[in-house]
């Protein structure tokens, strides 16, 4: 048979073949509108599973399918439910779309494409709202993510969506059109971007203006934008006005206010910056290391690109401070048994041997290091201030972010994503966790002023007593949503969402005051700010808010995760459900959640398995597939002979494994994990000197 259309490595059909892509920025906040073109041009039915990055801090909030001139408005639902509806689906010949969270890494999702007939076009549109990170040279950062890089998984670590990211490279077989549309009450001062773009101002003040990628653009790099303002670092509050229709009492019913911060410190405090510290470089020394910093001509190896990061740091720390250097691959291993003063002769040891580090370490288990500092005790007088350099593939995100989460009362985090497509929420998320700052390298010409902001906050006195208050008129309430300050830093955005309820009095202005302490002297910070709402600003305040307050819980949902006798508390579940409510409330995407769509007025007739075709994200190898899909579990007597059924249960079996057998196998896996977690339960409630082990055990070996 002749292949047609595009092809994958593999000499097979790839559905994706175009992404088109709308920004809007407003001030610091982005809504970006992504449609993905798909085209079934075999024979056959098939299934296309789309793995993709987005940003970590993203808050996802539409997705639909366009069939035809037909539209398909995704609903939120719990996770399983939605899986089995997709599953039903699919196997029942109707045409299915389910988007779905990483239960690992919240920047990366996947999208499953069900059941589209032999020619037929879907366009699958996605639609998310994120701040934009202020940067060194005070410009805001807008970057798409285009580049999946594969994730290392330890031993004994689940994997999950990530696992689907495998390794290689290649150009993908998709374009990319975009285009940007910049408005702020400040003057725009100009927009730069790694890409050649086409700009145009609208007005002559230069508050708006719109950026459109030259014609052509293949998708295999990262898409980064800098927008400048004048006078960017101004405190700022939008409060959105909520939805009508919503129930009474809830966040999408009321008003919601986001407040932007810039603390600024006394001139005194910040002229003697500290001369003392104890500074821990941690650098990644993995196999993947040794791979381009991106496409581009001249680009180094992202080992180079971290070696000289630390280079320059070593060589800007102050005298009379403390340092080691880790290198971490499967194994670590550390220049010095324990931290030695820096001096000139430390200094230049350090130096050499930083020159001559390899790429040499294979996996990217950054645990057991950080165990190993964790331990060791610090220097009276030197707080610890921690820099982590990592490409940031990882497939234990969550994992390493509790682990900084529980160790932040005795250091700061400075963590650095080295090239393009380090995980912005493994490199965010310790950066938050540890009270530090976050910095993405993707090239040489951005490094040194990033490396030095980094490096000035690490010498910053830390703030502490940090608290916030709120003066509003009469009738009013709030309920602030972002999880407490940790850390403030000189010149650097700080958010605040918060919950307004009830209606005033009379007043319409409302007060945000931080106090904190900084090298034993108490400071003020105070904005006022109108409560009247702000105009067409959408919903993107109530939904980044909704985020904001959902990592919150899923965060305190795993920290506090206990699980005796193979039962999960009630505080917990009572947890989970508050996750899905506000989730399902809001239309913002969760580890708990999923969005589905289904074409009820589609069906066709599936003979056989359908073809399953992955489509590759740039870095990634194109697994192509055909196999038929089933689970084991709670739902396996409805869900389990599904064709194509949802990714993420037990795929890519052979053809030739028959249905009956799969059958069996199914049901004898259903009996034994039923009857085992019952017995369970029963030995639970009627014996009291039974082990844990033994319990455990057993629920291991059926399930």
């Amino acid at each position: 048979m002749v292949k047609y259309g595009l092809l994958s490595q593999r000499n097979e059909p790839v559905p994706l073949k175009s992404i088109s892509v709308e920004v809007r920025v407003q001030d610091h906040v982005a809504t970006v509108s992504s449609t993905l073109q798909y085209v079934n041009e075999e024979e056959r039915p098939l299934e296309a599973l789309f793995v993709f990055p987005l940003p970590a801090d993203a808050a996802v909030c539409h997705f639909s399918a366009k069939i035809g001139e037909q539209e398909i408005v995704a609903e939120v639902q719990e996770r399983e439910t939605a899986r089995d509806r997709y599953d039903d689906a699919v196997s029942s010949g109707q045409q299915a779309f389910l988007l779905e969270e990483s239960e690992e890494s919240p920047d990366v999702f996947r999208l499953s494409v069900g059941c589209l007939s032999p020619g037929q076009n879907a366009a699958v549109t996605i639609i998310y709202v994120t701040e934009l990170a202020v940067q060194a040279d005070h410009s805001l950062r807008f970057c798409l993510p285009a580049v999946l890089n594969p994730r290392y998984t330890p031993a004994g670590s689940a994997a999950g969506i990530v696992s689907e990211i495998s390794s290689g490279c290649g150009s993908v077989p998709y374009t990319l059109t975009l285009s940007v549309h910049v408005s702020s009450p400040k003057p725009i001062s100009k927009l730069e971007s790694n890409c050649t773009l086409i700009l145009v101002f609208l007005h002559s003040d230069h508050t708006q203006a719109t950026v459109n990628l030259s014609p052509g653009h293949m998708f295999d790099k990262e898409f980064e934008l800098f927008v400048y303002y004048q006078d960017t670092h101004q405190p700022s509050a939008i409060v959105e006005a909520g939805v009508t229709t919503a129930p009474s009492g809830s966040l999408m019913r009321d008003p919601v206010v986001m407040i932007s911060l810039y603390p600024e410190f006394p001139e005194e405090v910040m002229s003697s910056l500290a001369t003392q510290g104890e500074f821990i470089f941690v650098i990644d020394r993995s196999g993947s290391m040794d791979n381009m910093m991106h496409r581009g001509k001249g680009a180094q190896t992202r080992m180079e690109s971290a070696k000289d990061t630390l280079l320059l740091l070593l060589k800007s720390l102050p005298m009379g401070c403390y340092f080691n250097i880790y290198g971490f691959g499967s194994r670590f291993e550390s220049f010095y048994p324990q931290s030695v003063e820096y001096n000139q002769d430390t200094m230049d040891q350090a130096l050499k041997r930083v020159k001559e580090m390899r790429a040499d370490l294979c996996g990217t288990e950054i645990l057991q290091p950080l165990k190993h500092i964790y331990s060791r005790p610090c220097y009276r007088d030197h707080p610890r201030e921690l820099f982590i350099f990592t490409d940031g593939e990882v497939c234990n995100t969550k994992e390493v972010l509790d682990l900084v989460k529980r160790h932040a009362h005795s250091h700061r985090c400075f963590s650095f994503g080295i090239g393009e497509g380090a995980s912005t929420a493994l490199i965010t998320g310790m950066a938050r966790e540890g009270s530090g700052h976050a910095q993405f390298i993707t090239g040489t010409d951005r490094m040194q002023p990033k490396v030095m902001q980094s490096l000035r906050f690490a010498l910053q006195p830390a703030v502490v007593n940090i608290s916030v208050d709120w003066t509003l008129p009469d009738g009013i309430t709030v309920d602030t949503l972002s999880p407490h300050f940790s850390v403030l830093f000189q010149g650097q955005r700080s958010l605040i969402y918060a919950h307004l309820k009830g209606e005033s009095s009379g007043g319409s202005e409302g007060t945000v005051t931080v106090k904190y302490s900084l090298k034993d002297q108490p400071v003020t910070n105070q904005l006022h700010f109108c409560l009247k709402p702000t105009e067409e600003t959408g919903l993107a305040v109530h939904r980044l808010a909704a985020r904001t307050l959902i990592r919150a819980l899923e965060q305190e949902e795993r920290s506090g995760d206990r699980v005796v006798f193979g039962i999960r508390s009630n505080i917990m579940d009572k947890m989970k459900s508050r996750i899905v409510e506000l989730s399902v409330q809001a239309g913002v995407s969760s580890v708990h959640t999923a969005f589905i769509a289904v074409n009820k007025d589609s069906r066709q007739t599936v003979k056989g398995p359908l073809l399953q075709r992955r489509v590759p994200t740039q870095g990634s190898h194109w697994q192509i597939s055909q196999g038929f899909s089933f689970q084991t579990g709670p739902s396996v007597l409805t869900q389990g002979f599904a064709l194509g059924g949802s990714p993420g249960k037990i795929n890519n079996i052979d053809s030739s494994f028959s249905i009956s057998h799969a059958l069996i196998l199914s049901v004898y896996k259903f009996v034994i994990l039923y009857l085992t977690k019952y017995l369970s339960f029963f030995v639970l409630i009627f014996t009291d000197h039974l082990s844990l082990s033994v319990l455990s055990l057993s629920l291991i070996l059926f399930t």
